[in-house]
């Protein structure tokens, strides 16, 4: 058995038992990390069948974007497990309906791919993974695709930006612009006042001849 393949079993089986785990982790931040390891385990497949820039791209994306992304939202909310998993087994059956479906295709899918599959010399040496042979594909063959998937991203960076920006009552906000063109008169109000002294004199007199007043 050849070095690589014995990479390929430890990476798919370190994959498959961190993806389980994902899904049976009882802290929603270990199930995220969880998925870190298997996304990295991933780009080690990938690696393997000599496709460096997929490889890359997991780990910078998903890992380094993504998933950060994921760790921090799932800290922030606090997220009570105890109450999300009420009603879990009423969902069962139709969970595992979906998963069975999802492993026939998967089957029937892999079954075709090797059934018909036949490597020539040409396959071999053309390197998939690379980015000359990757471009090439995308803006040749999947040129449509690509161009799709760019509009459906740009429409959710401005529907984002429009929900980040709209007003609201309840949101406090400051106009920069207003805050550069305030005036010494619009913020500062002098007042003249008596002193401490002043002021402690005058209600001791007033007090004494209060006094003066009401005595016979």
């Amino acid at each position: 058995m050849q070095f690589t393949t014995v990479l390929f079993y430890v990476f798919a089986a370190v994959m498959v038992l961190s993806a389980l785990r994902v899904i049976t982790a009882k802290n929603p931040v270990h199930a995220a990390l969880f998925l870190v390891l298997a996304f990295f385990n991933a780009a080690g497949i990938w690696l393997l069948l000599k496709a460096e820039f997929l490889a890359i791209v997991l780990v910078l994306v998903y890992v380094g974007a993504v998933m950060v992304l994921f760790l921090f939202v799932v800290m922030m909310l606090d997220i009570n497990v105890d109450r999300m998993r009420e009603g879990f087994w009423g969902y069962l059956p139709m969970a595992l309906l979906i998963g069975a479906v999802i492993v026939i295709e998967m089957a029937l899918v892999l079954y075709n791919s090797y059934g018909g599959f036949a490597q020539t010399a040409e396959a071999a040496a053309l390197n998939i993974g690379g980015t000359k042979e990757l471009g090439l594909l995308i803006y040749t063959k999947y040129i449509y695709g690509f161009e799709i998937a760019a509009v459906i991203l740009l429409v959710a960076i401005i529907a984002a930006v429009a929900l980040t920006l709209r007003r609201r009552s309840d949101s406090k906000a400051i106009d920069p612009a207003a805050a550069v063109r305030v005036k010494r008169n619009d913020r500062l109000r002098i007042v003249k006042m008596q002193s401490a002294s002043a002021a402690g004199h005058d209600a001791n007199a007033t007090a004494g001849a209060q006094e003066t007043k009401e005595a016979p």
